[in-house]
């Protein structure tokens, strides 16, 4: 894969992303324990998480320029897959211990210290919005960047909820505002893991990408001219940005005849690059009674 100052640049914005949010990370440890706030703690685990994931955008991105070898022949794109469905699992576990402990924390509130929970979350929020105005141009790049995006994003709103229970507190007096923050973090995590979670699992069973419909894309196949039939046509995806295509195609048997087999294999590799942006497709080319005798049934 070729790589280029454009690439550079995406790292290395993304490397400042990941070292604002590990500041804040720490800044926020030590402010929960100065201040005893579970608020803090929960949005330190939520920033701990997302200190993992923009670790695993750089490292994907890193790995990505990495070029095919005979024993990885797509590279580490799989290792994406691997991070996500890892970081899923670990967002899954802070999720419901912050659940936990807040709900329990609500029926017995402890003394917390409202002006430390309010500094320690405008520091966290000031940094949230650094990093999101460093990935915000590239968040269109593809779906490592824009994951990436999506956590500084939820970072920024896990800091205004902590700022809301701080400033609550410090008005009225109510403790459990510290504990209501708390369940309103762990709201933003939980969903976003199991949707995490859900799709890497997705790709990890070789399932069908969402974005390639195959009734449609089938269709699309046998509208090309010459092209009888289709069967044994498989969808899947390398990572999350790569979706892969194998098909077996019953042509007219003229075909191999008059040499137009080269022209009829670049007009399927256009369709679905065209319509379906599948890059890497793979057609075998064969008569009508081909499909007899081969090893496997026809689907």
């Amino acid at each position: 894969m070729p790589t280029g100052p454009l690439d550079a640049d995406r790292r290395r914005r993304l490397l400042l992303a990941l070292g604002i949010t590990l500041a804040i990370l720490i800044a926020e440890v030590v402010g929960a324990v100065l201040t005893g706030s579970l608020a803090l703690l929960t949005d330190a685990a939520h920033m701990l998480t997302d200190v993992a994931g923009l670790a695993v955008a750089v490292v994907a991105a890193s790995l990505a320029t990495r070029p095919a070898t005979d024993r990885r022949t797509y590279g580490f794109r799989r290792s994406e897959i691997l991070s996500a469905a890892l970081q899923a699992l670990v967002l899954l576990t802070v999720g419901v211990f912050v659940l936990i402990e807040a709900v329990r924390r609500l029926a017995d509130p402890p003394e917390v210290a409202a002006l430390g929970i309010v500094i320690f979350g405008v520091i966290g929020l000031t940094g949230n919005a650094i990093a999101i105005a460093l990935l915000a141009r590239d968040r269109g790049a593809n779906m490592n960047f824009r994951a990436a995006f999506l956590e500084v994003v939820n970072d920024a709103l896990g800091s205004v909820a902590v700022i809301a229970a701080g400033t609550v507190i410090a008005i009225t007096g109510w403790a459990r505002a510290d504990a209501v923050a708390s369940i309103a973090i762990a709201v933003l995590i939980l969903p976003r893991t199991l949707l995490l979670l859900r799709d890497s699992v997705h790709v990890l069973l070789e399932a069908t990408p969402k974005s390639v419909p195959l009734s449609e894309l089938r269709a699309h196949l046998l509208e090309v001219d010459h092209v009888r039939g289709v069967h044994d046509l498989h969808v899947t995806a390398v990572s999350s940005d790569m979706p892969v295509l194998s098909a077996h195609i019953i042509i007219d048997d003229g075909c191999f005849l008059d040499g137009h087999v080269p022209t009829l294999l670049d007009e399927l590799q256009a369709c679905v690059s065209g319509h379906f942006d599948v890059e890497h497709s793979t057609f075998q080319l064969e008569p009508a009674g081909h499909a007899e005798h081969e090893g496997t049934p026809a689907h």
